[in-house]
This record gives C-alpha cells, sequence and structure tokens, in this order.
C-alpha cells in the first residue's frame, strides 16, 4: 500500500502510454481466447451454473468441510496451520523455516502468499526467497507487485523484460519469447535443485481426500512441491470443493475463464508428504489454512466475494483495469474483484476509494464463471462507505440534494430542465469538453453529451398528443 490515493495513483497510470497499451493488448486477448473456447462449448452454461451451486453449497457447510479437510490432510501424513490472521501465517512458515534449518525458499505462484507478504518475512528472518513462477520471477527482478492475479507482469512489454534480464541476470539482450523463457528456466533449474523448502499456493483443498489441487502452465508448480524436502503450502480458507467430482467441475471452469484453455498444462493433484518406497515427493507437507478477515466476510452482506476462484476474467473485461492496471489499485487483489474483496478483507476505512473503480457496467458479473454479482456487492460497499462518510463531501452533498429532488416528481423536472439548458450553453455540438470540478475529472478523459433539449417524458407526452389529435 503506498501513501497516495486511489486517484492519484490511477493519474500516474493514465500518463503512461506503454503500460496502456501492454495491459489492453493482453487482457483484450485473454477475453479473445475464453469467448473462442466458450463458442465451442454449448455446456459451459450450465457448468457455470453448477460451479456456483459448488460455491454456494461449499461456504454454506464451510466449517464442516475445512474439519474435513484437514482430518483428511492429516491422515496422509500432511500437518495443518490454522491461521487467524497474516501474522500468525508468517510466524509459523518463519519458525518452521528457523527450526529445520532452511536458508533457500523457492516459491510457485500464489496470491495468498501476496496478500500476507510472506516473502518479506523470510527475507527479515534471512531465509533467501526466489519466485519460480515466470511473470512473478520477473515481478520479483524488477521489485514490483504482480498487476494481474493471473498474469504478473501483464503490464510490461516483452522489450521491457529483455532488458531487466539484460541488466539483473547479466545476459545478453533479447527480446525473443522462447529465448526470454530458456534464460529464466537456466537461471531457475539450480535453485529448484538447492532450494530446502517450497511454498505455494492451492486452487482447491478436496474435502473428501485432503488433496490439494494446483493449476499452472508452467513446470515451476510441480518442481516447488516435488523437489524440496519441505513443502508448504497455503491456502484462503474459502477455497475448497467437497469431491472430486466437484472438482471436476470447477477446473474446466476456472482453465476456461483464466487463459481459454480447455485444460491447462499442469494440473497437479497431491495427497500428503512422499511415502515409504516413493521415489519423489517432499520429506513433510504443510498446509497454512489462513482466515485474514475470511469469516467476517462470510458473515457480511458481500460473503459471496468468497464464491471468486480467481481466474482473473472480471479484470480482463473491466474498462476501468484495462486502462490502469493493476498496480493503480494499491493491493494484490486488483480489478473489480479486489475492488470489493480488498476493503472487505483489509477494512473499509482504509480501502474506501476501491468501490468507486468501476462503471457498474456489469461486464464482470456476465463473464464470472460463478456468476458473482460484483455490480451488487460494489453498490452496498459504497453504500457502507457513505455511510461511514467516507465519500468526499461534494458526492455526499449532491446526492442529499438528488435524493430529495427525485422524490418530488415537479422538483425533478424542473432540476431536469435547468440541466439540459445550462448544458447546452456550454456545450460544442452537443458535446461537453470540458467542465468545472470536480466534473472536470470526467472531461480531462472523455467528451461529455449535453443533455438533450427535450426530456424523453417531454418527448412522450407530445407523442401521445400528436396520436391523439390525429
Amino acid at each position: 500500500m503506498t501513501n497516495l490515493t486511489f486517484y492519484e495513483r490511477t493519474r500516474d497510470a493514465l500518463e503512461d502510454p506503454t503500460v496502456n497499451q501492454a495491459i489492453r493488448v493482453g487482457a483484450r486477448r485473454f477475453v479473445s481466447h475464453r469467448a473462442s473456447t466458450v463458442s465451442g462449448l454449448p455446456e459451459m452454461d450450465s457448468l457455470r451454473d453448477r460451479a456456483r451451486v459448488i460455491r454456494a453449497e461449499t461456504l454454506n457447510k464451510l466449517d464442516v468441510f475445512l474439519a474435513e479437510f484437514a482430518d483428511n490432510v492429516e491422515l496422509n501424513g500432511g500437518r495443518v496451520f490454522w491461521a487467524k490472521n497474516a501474522d500468525e501465517a508468517n510466524d509459523y512458515v518463519v519458525k518452521l523455516a528457523a527450526a529445520r534449518g532452511v536458508r533457500h525458499v523457492v516459491k510457485s505462484k500464489s496470491m495468498v502468499t501476496e496478500e500476507i507478504e510472506l516473502n518479506h518475512a523470510l527475507e527479515v528472518a534471512g531465509v533467501r526467497v526466489i519466485e519460480s513462477d515466470l511473470g512473478e520471477f520477473i515481478a520479483q527482478l524488477a521489485g514490483e507487485r504482480p498487476s494481474h492475479i493471473i498474469a504478473p507482469v501483464l503490464h510490461k512489454t516483452r522489450g521491457e523484460v529483455g532488458k531487466l534480464f539484460e541488466e539483473e541476470l547479466n545476459v545478453a539482450y533479447t527480446e525473443e519469447p522462447i529465448a526470454l523463457n530458456d534464460i529464466a528456466r537456466s537461471h531457475l533449474r539450480d535453485i529448484f535443485l538447492s532450494s530446502d523448502m517450497g511454498i505455494s499456493g492451492v486452487n482447491f483443498g478436496v474435502a473428501e481426500s485432503g488433496t490439494l489441487s494446483l493449476v499452472t502452465n508452467e513446470g515451476n508448480g510441480r518442481f516447488c512441491t516435488t523437489t524440496p524436502r519441505i513443502h508448504v503450502a497455503l491456502m484462503g480458507m474459502e477455497r475448497l470443493v467437497p469431491t472430486f467430482a466437484d472438482l471436476g467441475t470447477m477446473l474446466p471452469v476456472l482453465e476456461i475463464s483464466a487463459t481459454g484453455q480447455r485444460l491447462t498444462v499442469y494440473n497437479n493433484l497431491l495427497t500428503g508428504p512422499r511415502r515409504s518406497g516413493e521415489p519423489d515427493g517432499p520429506e513433510e507437507l504443510h498446509v497454512v489454512i489462513l482466515d485474514n478477515g475470511r469469516s467476517d466476510t462470510l458473515a457480511s452482506e458481500v460473503a459471496e466475494i468468497l464464491y471468486c476462484i480467481r481466474c482473473g476474467a472480471c479484470l480482463n473485461i473491466c474498462p476501468v483495469y484495462q486502462s490502469i492496471g493493476g498496480h493503480a489499485y494499491g493491493s494484490v487483489y486488483p480489478g473489480p474483484l479486489g475492488s470489493v474483496l480488498t476493503p472487505t478483507l483489509m477494512g473499509l476505512e482504509q480501502w474506501h476509494e476501491l468501490p468507486h473503480a468501476s462503471t457498474l457496467c456489469g461486464a464482470c458479473k456476465e463473464i464470472c464463471p460463478v456468476r458473482i454479482d460484483i455490480p451488487s456487492l460494489l453498490l452496498r460497499l459504497r453504500d457502507a462507505s457513505s455511510k461511514a462518510n467516507h465519500s468526499p463531501v461534494w458526492i455526499r452533498t449532491l446526492m442529499r440534494i438528488y435524493s430529495i429532488v427525485a422524490r418530488h416528481p415537479k422538483l425533478f423536472q424542473l432540476g431536469m430542465r435547468f440541466a439540459s439548458v445550462s448544458s447546452r450553453l456550454f456545450a460544442k455540438e452537443d458535446w461537453l469538453n470540458r467542465l468545472p470540478p470536480p466534473l472536470n475529472g470526467w472531461t480531462d478523459h472523455r467528451n461529455f453529451r449535453a443533455l438533450a433539449k427535450k426530456s424523453f417524458g417531454q418527448q412522450w407526452a407530445e407523442r401521445r398528443s400528436t396520436e391523439h389529435t390525429s
């Protein structure tokens, strides 16, 4: 979290055309790939309906499924730690690393570890941490946070990556994707083999068996979870499915929505540590189940946001995200998802601006694989923010005036006539390109249509009058 406000971060993001272009191209490519796959999959709607039911039923009995999952993890030889917050989760992993003499950690991509800033906690304790997902690896080299939940460096061009590798890895400059992949692979291979601990997230935990499901498009996830002698998996407490049959529904819905693939390259199912006689796998498995505000969210009026399966589809389709990118949100969870989840988990007082980072166009609801009604959740948070007096004074004042006027038809009609006349005084060819503060926040970036000379009500009344006369 920076000291800048959301609006200041947004301003800075809009002033960087390279980032804007990279994000728009990347996000729209994801949307196009998804649309292409869905067009050949007539059962997608029924899959989404079933996926929503699974998420609802899981959260409705979350305590039951969490207990079942934890019991089965331990029956399989793993250990479970229940972390109430980020400090408890970080403390457990740091103390485990110290107790086992861990000096090097290799990580697979995990939004939960970004949420709790686990890397920082380990580094303060003297443990070296290397991100092995290509995007996360690039972001780590650049000293940046991910800007997208499935494509961490969507904001970077391949030329920027090539320059970064040249400077940080002391290699010849190239911007060819295959060559850049080879450079990263070569650099990471020894790290996989020499690390004492591997850390991953969890896409889904299967309650009936204690299995961890990890979905990646790179082999790094498998390396992180099998090569080091200790595997630590961090999982948000809501990331469960009751059965393998349910997992069979959730995986294709996740993968199609995330990248447009019917099946990702690596679908890893991990059940316990290495058993006697098995040739590979970790000696120890530790599963950290994180609350960090999720219990409170589950009890709130925006509990539906916990249905989210972190596919990133709502980011890709969002016109706001496409314009400003992920870093402007100031949170590890950007886009429509983050505009609800971040203030819910981290506190509305600190993050009250994010629910306003939306046009309420409804594209996020339309594309969401589990049909989360994100616009409604945003409105609820906006209402809560307004009631807590977090909204700017001018917005609260204008909305109170509007509330009074809207409940009195004659006042409303008079107000609309005044607005129509005044807007047309300043319009050029029916468009306003400069409004006074604070409304210039709109016209600084786009033109605003002047209000019509006649309202719909006036036009309707005149038409009815003409029809009766004729």
